[in-house]
């Protein structure tokens, strides 16, 4: 398994508009402990087609600010795409967070195995 390519293809698909966690990107990998090293990841990412911007904390907080060129790069891109941030640097989960479907997952899956990673 490539976690990292696997990381980079799931967080393509985080829909616009929307958030998903470090942890629910490790999950949907298939590596549902390693959020550490979505966030590692997404600091350290080569390219700028992902989005990483979407990504926030288990508890809303965009935590990844330092991977950013600017540090309110984040929180300008979520709400140029109608994600409120609070002034605490939060987004509301549920109001905000994609709820993947079973059949994303599945999707997810099938594409991995489809190109070996």
């Amino acid at each position: 398994m490539d976690f990292y390519r696997r990381a980079q293809e799931v967080c393509r698909r985080i829909p616009r508009g929307k958030v998903a966690t470090y942890g629910q990107i490790a999950l949907l990998c298939g590596a549902p402990k390693c959020a550490r090293q979505a966030g590692y990841f997404l600091g350290h990412r080569s390219g700028e087609d992902i989005p990483a911007h979407r990504v926030v904390n288990a508890r809303g907080y965009l935590s990844g600010a330092a991977a950013f060129s600017h540090p309110d790069l984040q929180r300008l891109l979520l709400e140029e795409e109608g994600v409120p941030v609070s002034p605490e640097k939060t987004v509301d989960l549920k109001r905000y967070k994609w709820n993947n479907t079973m059949e994303e997952a599945l999707s997810l899956l099938e594409f991995f195995e489809r190109n070996g990673i």
